[in-house]
């Protein structure tokens, strides 16, 4: 069933994908070989996940409450729950976020906003460690949502190939950001749906090789979400992020974005 709902979006990639300004225009001539590109691939996983103007309608506000569980290389972990509240902008970087944390030993929030990341505690702004900063940078910028606004962000996006690992079929698709940085995405071919996606964090003099990997996919307002995210560096589980609700078009106040300090 699956299979034949996947086989049946990219169908309607092959037949018509929808330009920049609105108007269809046809993917393929009847002479072309039946094989898709990454256009075609990238926008049937972007049906499959609600569609173009469902995503920007429904998810424009959101509030996401969970738990984030990190590992530290003795093997020890911390939980802190997490409220993570978001105004979509035209593309990724206007975006604002919101991400408050509460730890057993602390509370502070991380916010970016104007292309700005800074941090709050205790109702004063602080400037974030790097290592923080690059954190939330990067689970923002190498995500799932920069795939599925690839257009509006004016990435590009290239087909590397169909492979299979572990018995899954799966097309793999390199995204560029306008600063030129990689997300690999891996995406099944059965369910168009991202798998995981790669991507190398420069912090070090060699970089760290991060894997995201998503699980537990359900439908919320219409819209699919992974409930459940596992970050690997270089091999070596660091972080789980498990959704435990999801709220889209809940109207988020601008206020708690602004730097008081700024």
């Amino acid at each position: 069933m699956l299979r034949s709902f996947s086989a049946l979006i990219l169908l309607c990639a092959l037949l018509t994908l929808t330009t920049g300004n609105g108007t269809a225009r046809a993917a393929v001539s009847p002479d072309e070989p039946k094989s898709f590109t990454a256009e075609q691939i990238v926008e049937s996983s972007i049906l499959v996940y609600g569609t173009r103007p469902r995503l920007d309608q429904i998810r424009h506000y959101g509030l996401e409450r969970g738990k984030i569980t990190r590992f530290t290389p003795d093997g020890k972990s911390e939980e802190s729950n997490y409220e993570r509240r978001f105004v979509r902008g035209e593309d990724l970087e206007k975006d604002k976020v919101r991400l408050d944390q509460k730890m057993p030993t602390m509370e502070y929030s991380l916010i970016y906003g104007a292309g700005k990341l800074w941090g709050m505690i205790n109702g004063a702004a602080f400037t974030p460690r790097q290592d923080a900063a690059a954190g939330f940078l990067s689970q923002h910028l190498h995500s799932i949502d920069s795939l599925l606004r690839y257009k509006e962000s004016g990435y590009t996006i290239a087909l590397v190939g169909k492979e299979k690992q572990k018995g899954i079929d799966l097309y793999v698709i390199d995204l560029f950001d306008k600063e030129k940085r990689k997300t690999r995405y891996y995406i099944s071919v059965r369910t168009l749906r991202v798998l995981w996606l790669e991507y190398e964090e420069g912090l070090e003099a060699v970089p760290v090789k991060c894997t995201k990997k998503f699980f537990d996919y359900r439908y919320a307002q219409n819209t699919l979400v992974p409930y459940r995210a596992v970050l690997l560096e270089d091999g070596r589980e660091t972080q789980e992020t498990r959704i435990l609700t999801v709220t889209f078009g809940v109207k988020v106040d601008d206020s708690i974005f602004q730097n008081p300090e700024a």
